[in-house]
């Protein structure tokens, strides 16, 4: 048995195809079949059942890959441990970001990650909450930053920020006056949300302490641009929350039409996530006292009073 036959099984059973797998293992299909045929030789047992289409793990198929993930990945914690206590910091790092963080966070610790850590290659990806945990628990991710909590029983969680929730109310708004808003004043069927999918929405949805199903009177927004919902409001469509960084990025003119909560101010909780058995936790350290470094000072909320984590809708 070898490592490198373990990682043709493990590709195999990603993608449930002997001719895919080898293309991702830059090998030929042959190369492949030969040696996971050679494994199951070796154990006496099948892994794979070639008679499905696609194909599909025996039972004693999936508990060696299981196993075969947990030597893998043992396998690579000797390197990581001899880069950490050599304080190397570098190599390919992927890392996902929900779409409403990403283009608000993103620019604000980038240039001074990649300036610190020229030889950290990050790979990232704009994904959903349920992709990043799907990739996560694949090996596909190395960590991600994602509104928490997520009561996930592999994932490690690590507070970065609390970031409140901003109204933006336009002028000739009912709410329009008002210096500061109140959980109460607020309606979820008058206010602008994102696509359902988004952790966001869910986070507006829970504030308002509303069911999931929602009644639209003229319309219903499919979108999953925060810039959209800001769009429409101006047209006097509705009022909507945004993220408090979101705010940052506003025109001077639309700065105009924001409302601040009363205290205890409702917010998100975004975090740094990754699998409790991540090996390359130098570069996630590397990443959180960046980022957290960065948005502590653009956050203006430090020693004001939130409302956080928001509790689930049922």
């Amino acid at each position: 048995m070898t490592i490198t036959q373990l990682h043709y099984v493990l590709a195999v059973a990603e993608h449930a195809n002997f001719t895919n797998a080898a293309e991702k293992c830059f090998v030929t299909q042959p190369t492949l079949s030969m040696q996971v045929q050679k494994l199951e030789e070796e154990l006496d047992v099948q892994i794979f059942d070639r008679s499905k289409k696609p194909i599909k793990l025996t039972e004693v198929g999936e508990k060696i890959v299981k196993q075969a993930k947990i030597i893998i990945n043992e396998t690579n914690r000797v390197k990581d441990i001899v880069e950490h206590q050599k304080g190397f910091i570098g190599g390919t790092f992927s890392i996902g970001v929900i779409p409403t963080v990403m283009p608000t966070l993103l620019p604000m610790f980038l240039k001074a990650f990649t300036k610190k850590y020229p030889k950290v290659k990050l790979k990232i990806e704009e994904l959903s909450t349920k992709d990043i945990i799907k990739k996560i628990n694949s090996g596909h991710l190395d960590a991600a930053i994602a509104a928490t909590p997520l009561e996930t029983d592999f994932i490690k969680e690590r507070v970065i920020y609390y970031e409140p929730f901003v109204g933006y109310v336009p002028n000739g708004h009912a709410l329009y006056d008002k210096q500061k808003l109140e959980i109460s004043d607020l309606d979820i069927n008058e206010i602008l949300l994102l696509e359902d999918g988004h952790c966001f929405r869910d986070g507006v949805i829970n504030i308002c302490n509303a069911n999931r199903s929602i009644n639209f009177d003229n319309f219903q927004l499919q979108s999953g641009s925060i810039e959209m919902l800001v769009k429409l409001a101006n047209e006097g469509l509705g009022m909507t929350l945004l993220p408090y960084l979101h705010t940052l990025d506003l025109k001077a003119s639309e700065q105009d039409n924001l409302t601040f909560f009363e205290e205890p101010h409702p917010s998100r909780e975004v975090s740094l996530i990754y699998n409790k058995n991540e090996l390359k936790l130098h570069i996630i350290d590397a990443l959180y006292n960046i980022i957290s470094g960065v948005v502590r000072g653009a956050i203006a909320f430090q020693n004001v009073k939130i409302i956080s984590p928001l509790s689930k809708v049922n």
